[in-house]
């Protein structure tokens, strides 16, 4: 397994990481199992938010015995400095420690910098000052947005999604962070869901010595399966190259990613899933996409006003109201038998 070093954080560790919002959908009991499986298959780098309900918690739970074996990032979604204090103390608190190795402003709209008047920055500042954080770091859904975080040279490392369908620009990010040395930590390596070769999709993440891809995990098989590259690390031959452009040359383009970032409307339809059925009923097929709670949930695009809301938080800039209305069309065809999955 390939080594990486975020940037000027000095962190080095395998380029296998844990990503640990969707264990705030199991027992503790779950997620600690699964967390400790993780460090013995070899994992050291674990990503959370104090956005992600008790995941910190589960963390601290699991792995507080552990602390000084392991790299642990969270995040902020603080606007004003008392609120980035609270959320601080509560991450220190959840995770059962008194520092955390990097300490990022979470899904930012703007570059929080010294002296912008918020005083946002200087908190991190302070938190670093105080020993309580170790390197300062951000995360990003807007590409433009992530160029200029990390043109500013006040970030140590930038969390962005990362996967075998990222656009030429997006690539352009992850060589500007190399030539900035700031470290690159990939989330959304799974596009989402849509994506499900893991070979294809770590042997895309191997030949980048400068990221660090995290993977969401909820399962002990899933788990397995990345902790089985430790020792067996794929590497973008032929055969997995012809697979990706494959792939890309069916997906590229504008799809929902399922971020939920656009959520909620108004009018209470699950744009995250309904804007991208059409892809999950065929790329992970199950009769779950058609049942009466699916089928309740897509009839719901026939209440779209194309309102625009969903529009103005998309990162993706995506027109998610035809999407919708696509999505909606194919998945009754599907349900018509007209289209086959």
């Amino acid at each position: 397994m390939n080594q990486v070093t975020l940037g000027t954080t000095g962190i080095t560790t395998v380029q296998n990481a844990f990503g640990a919002l969707p264990i705030q959908r199991i027992s503790v009991e779950e997620s600690t199992k699964l967390l400790r499986r993780a460090f013995e298959g070899g994992m050291r780098f674990f990503d959370t938010a104090r956005a992600y309900s008790d995941s910190e918690e589960k963390m601290g739970v699991a792995l507080e015995d552990l602390r000084d074996q392991i790299f642990i990032a969270t995040k902020t979604t603080a606007t004003t400095p008392k609120e980035f204090w609270e959320q601080l103390e509560t991450s220190l608190r959840n995770l059962r420690t008194d520092c955390v190795d990097i300490y990022q402003f979470h899904c930012v709209n703007q570059v929080w910098r010294p002296g912008d008047g918020s005083g946002m920055y200087e908190c991190m500042l302070e938190a670093r000052r105080q020993g309580k954080i170790r390197h300062i770091g951000v995360t990003a859904h807007k590409l433009e947005l992530a160029f200029d975080l990390v043109e500013s040279g006040l970030y140590e490392t930038l969390q962005y999604p990362l996967s075998y369908l990222a656009s030429p620009r997006e690539l352009e990010l992850v060589e500007f962070c190399r030539k900035r040395n700031v470290g690159f930590i990939a989330m959304k390596g799974l596009a989402g869901g849509l994506l499900s070769n893991s070979r294809a999709i770590m042997a895309f993440m191997s030949q980048f010595d400068n990221v660090m891809p995290i993977w969401g995990i909820q399962r002990e098989s899933e788990l397995e399966e990345w902790l089985s590259y430790m020792d067996d690390t794929p590497m973008l031959d032929p055969e997995t190259l012809a697979f990706i452009k494959q792939e890309q040359a069916e997906l590229m383009g504008d799809f929902c990613r399922g971020c939920g970032y656009c959520m909620p409307c108004p009018h209470g339809i699950t744009i995250n899933q309904c804007a991208r059925m059409s892809l999950m009923i065929r790329r992970a097929p199950s009769q779950a996409w058609l049942n009466e709670r699916w089928q309740a949930e897509m009839a719901k695009v026939n209440e779209c006003s194309e309102c625009g809301a969903c529009m103005k938080k998309c990162p993706y800039g995506l027109e998610i109201p035809a999407l919708l209305r696509k999505n909606y069309a194919d998945y009754q065809d599907v349900l018509a038998g007209r289209t086959r999955v």
